[in-house]
């Protein structure tokens, strides 16, 4: 009985998504809301990878394209397109992505450290890959995902 309880506190509970042909996955805690895709404004002199803002609920939030976060090309926004909205160290940001799968409570002995490079992603992204059946989910690292200097830009648009 204690070992089942131990199991349980042993699973981590992720939201996973799509960009390409990959397949990520956030911690479900760091998640705010998903949202289908809003009427984005572009902002001037934003970094290249910033879609621009949204009002959400009377909150402007910065938008970041992860495909282009990535160095992917961009891909136009179909009825799978989501905007996941996430707290990145008290900032709200929303990273569009090309769809959303589905929580997932996966063992945290699943989680491998990152290889050094994956699919042509910088690994200081990455906090892990996770195995699952037939598939790899490659674990993002919110808090890495941008430079200081960007969240600061981030922070004035």
């Amino acid at each position: 009985m204690a070992e089942d309880v131990r199991k349980d506190e042993e699973l981590l509970q992720l939201v996973t998504f799509s960009i390409g042909e990959e397949e990520f996955g956030v911690e479900i805690l760091k998640v705010q809301e998903i949202i289908r895709m809003l009427e984005i404004t572009r902002v001037p002199k934003a970094p290249d990878f910033v879609e621009g803002v949204i009002n959400l609920r009377g909150k402007v939030i910065p938008v970041i394209d992860l495909r282009l976060r990535f160095g992917l090309q961009t891909k136009g926004h179909d009825k799978k397109t989501r905007i996941i909205v996430i707290e990145i160290n008290q900032m709200i940001v929303g990273f569009v992505v090309d769809s959303v799968s589905e929580v997932l409570r996966i063992p945290a002995s699943t989680i491998e450290p990152p290889p050094p490079v994956i699919s042509g992603l910088d690994s200081e992204y990455i906090s892990g890959v996770g195995k699952l059946d037939d598939r790899l989910l490659i674990m993002l690292d919110l808090n890495r995902l941008l430079s200081r200097e960007e969240k600061s830009a981030l922070g004035d648009v």
